[in-house]
């Protein structure tokens, strides 16, 4: 099986591309926005977590309330599925998950540039990370803020991460480790950012 971290960010901001709304709301009986940055509380209702420990510590790290990034959507799965582009991991099997990532500081919401700084930052670091069966991609996505009365356009990030393996268990332990390689490129690149 070949070994590599690969990482990479790309940009949909075409009229069909996958729009966000802050704050969302997914009606009765379904899934429901919780605002983690202010009520970390609520983590524990966050259905995701619920057997995956490794998503509840990103999430909490994520929103920690001095940090400058909160999220909004979350979802993790594992499959036997491998696209064409995935074969190089020789795997059979691949746990994945998304992360939706905002920026708390107006400024940065609805700056484009800073987005795809920070996400060029992140795929940098991640490329240098040790040998790992493991991919990330970074999306910069449109989103529609909600501020007082009016409705801004402005940005957020989509994080995918999917760990590649010869049986769940070991695609779920690829996985892992690239959340916690990511969690400490996303630190750094927000520390990068911050001396800019």
């Amino acid at each position: 099986m070949i070994a590599s971290v690969e990482a990479d960010f790309s940009v949909e901001l075409g009229a069909d591309d996958e729009t966000l709304e802050m704050p969302w709301s997914g009606g009765e009986a379904c899934p429901q926005y919780f605002d983690l940055k202010h009520h970390p509380e609520l983590l524990s209702r966050v259905e995701e977590t619920a057997h995956s420990p490794e998503l509840a510590s990103f999430l909490s790290v994520m929103n920690s309330r001095h940090g400058p990034l909160e999220t909004a959507k979350c979802d993790l799965w594992s499959s036997t599925e491998i696209n064409p582009e995935e074969e190089i991991f020789g795997a059979t099997h691949k746990f994945g998950s998304y992360v939706d990532l905002l920026f708390c500081d107006e400024s940065q919401r609805f700056s484009f540039e800073h987005h795809e700084r920070f996400v060029n930052q992140i795929t940098r670091l991640l490329k240098k990370a040790p040998d790992l069966a493991a991919s990330a991609e970074f999306l910069v996505r449109r989103c529609l803020y909600h501020v007082g009365d009016n409705v801004r356009d402005g940005f957020y990030v989509t994080f995918y991460l999917f760990g590649y393996g010869e049986d769940e268990e070991q695609a779920r332990r690829c996985w892992s480790i690239g959340l916690e390689l990511a969690e400490n490129a996303i630190r750094q690149a927000r520390e990068r950012l911050r001396g800019d």
